[in-house]
């Protein structure tokens, strides 16, 4: 323990993605003293990080856990350990919800609810994640991009040649797609080689920005902020009338201890907050923490994705492809009324990935598809369905899941090989992803209004324990059709401000831009 880590921490925070890290850096910003529990270490920069084989057949860096399905089957799920959290292997997405997003929204299939917070409440701190984690984007093209107070600061991204040409034909079909907002360091101010390893990968060059590279790094800097890695968090201890939570239970290198703050914020993705909360049931709350309400662990969410590639008959000399997303069916269309979802381009798929998934497919025939193909990402809403939940058995994460509102993602797929095949580009492929995958993973600590149906307020501040926060995507109400990051990065900075002022009476003002790690 070094001298930094004697001083008594103001606050908390476990886990260090999105969140976490978030939370941490703008706690710093207001002059706070801040303890970031993380239980994987960081991940190392290596020849490796950038090896389909190692990242998607050896799964080197997905943690050891083993969970149940809704069967009581064990599986091992797509779950990170490392600074920085899920972000290291994410897609560079940014993207803000639509604002219609925030309102109560009919589907095909049953009805999205209303966020407690609308969309201008959350605009001035999308402006500033988006400057946090260097989001590049192009405003005025997506054709549901709701208002923006301040424009991208960085440009958006610039697609390689055969990308260019298949947008135009896209574009001559009558839709618009638009340079999709991704959180990279391009020179330059970083150090991107546009390279084809970005999307699921660890960025071997820290040209992506991530947790680590964009809130983790910086909130260190500011001297406030202790990191302690490889360190578990098993419980949180209440006090005697329940009311707060006056220890977190920790071990480290077999050791255990109980740690302590004014503030506690859980940031440690949508599965494991809920779990820990259930694990720390006690007689002060026989049902777990926070959950009086009883909506822990229930209305888990991550998406309906499907992987499309569409095939051409010569090569695909695309580098860098994940530049493009398309909104056009978002609400919906005149043929299928209902709101269907988001496509984007993903990084470009190679044979190792392939093989990956597809076990029984000779590795030449993988190395033939993928040379030739235009890949891409087509994400739906699914709806909060409380018997969708996360549950602890025997001390065993327990993940049981099915699927809905498939319909409408059924629609997008469908839209979305008529464009391509009218591109130009005949053979189509799709994977539908599993029902159980970790992406996007949201919904099981929701926030609301009312402590009765969940379990945290609009500040993410937990009902029944007056110190206890929850800053991930454990509070989303829905899940819209878009990557969360952003809007988990937005509310973070906001309930860190919150907190600032209400739990600490700092009197926050605008941050300066130099805070903000302005680029």
């Amino acid at each position: 323990m070094n001298k930094k880590e004697e001083v008594a921490p103001d606050v908390i925070v476990i886990g260090s993605g999105v969140g976490g890290g978030t939370s941490a850096l703008r706690l710093a910003q207001r002059g706070l003293n801040v303890l970031v529990l993380e239980r994987g270490d960081y991940l190392p920069r290596e020849a490796d990080n950038w090896s389909p084989k190692a990242v998607y057949v050896d799964r080197k860096y997905v943690g050891e856990d083993t969970w149940l399905d809704g069967d009581n089957r064990p599986f091992s799920p797509s779950i990170y350990y490392n600074v920085g959290g899920a972000s290291k292997f994410f897609g560079c997405t940014m993207i803000r919800f639509r604002e219609r997003d925030f309102e109560e929204v009919s589907h095909f299939e049953g009805v999205s609810p209303a966020w407690p917070i609308t969309y201008h409440d959350l605009e001035p701190y999308y402006v500033q994640a988006e400057r946090l984690y260097h989001t590049h984007g192009s405003a005025g093209i997506d054709p549901t991009e709701a208002p923006r107070s301040s424009p991208f600061l960085l440009p958006g991204l610039v697609s390689d040649p055969p990308m260019v040409a298949l947008m135009e034909k896209v574009r001559r079909q009558g839709f618009k797609p638009f340079p999709q907002p991704a959180a990279i360091r391009m020179a330059p101010s970083g150090a991107c080689i546009r390279c084809d390893t970005c999307d699921g990968y660890p960025c071997q060059v820290e040209a992506k920005a991530d947790a680590e590279i964009s809130v983790v790094q910086p909130a260190l800097a500011t001297g406030r902020v202790v990191l302690r890695t490889r360190t578990q968090v098993h419980r949180l201890i209440l006090s005697d009338d329940g009311k707060n939570v006056t220890g977190v239970e920790v071990e480290h290198d077999g050791s255990r201890e109980v740690l302590s703050a004014r503030i506690i914020i859980l940031s440690a993705s949508a599965v494991n907050s809920a779990a820990l909360l259930l694990k720390s049931a006690c007689p002060q709350a026989p049902n777990g923490v926070a959950n009086s309400s009883g909506v822990v662990g229930r209305h888990y969410m991550a998406h309906n994705n499907t992987a499309l590639m569409a095939v051409s008959a010569s090569k695909n000399e695309t580098h860098f492809q994940k530049t493009i997303a398309m909104n056009d069916f978002y609400f919906g269309d005149k043929e299928f009324p209902h709101p269907m979802g988001c496509i984007h381009s993903l990084g470009k798929l190679k044979a190792g990935m392939m093989t990956a998934a597809n076990k029984w497919v000779p590795d030449f025939v993988n190395a033939f598809i993928a040379a030739r193909s235009f890949d891409w990402w087509i994400m739906s809403e699914d709806l909060p369905d409380p018997d969708n939940r996360v549950t602890v058995e025997n001390g065993m994460i327990k993940l049981d899941t099915k699927r809905n509102n498939l319909r409408a993602h059924k629609e997008l797929v469908k839209r979305m090989t008529r464009m391509m095949r009218k591109a130009g580009l005949p053979l189509i492929l799709t994977k539908l992803m599993p029902a159980a995958s970790t992406s996007h993973q949201c919904g099981t600590v929701r926030f609301g209004k009312d402590s009765s149906t969940a379990a945290l307020d609009p500040f993410c501040r937990a009902f029944d324990h007056r110190n206890l926060f929850v800053v991930d995507a454990s509070f989303f109400p829905s899940s819209a059709a878009v990557n969360p990051a952003l809007t988990i990065a937005a509310q973070a900075l906001r309930v860190a401000d919150h907190i600032a002022t209400e739990d600490f009476g700092i009197i926050t003002t605008r941050t300066s831009e130099s805070q903000l790690h302005h680029i």
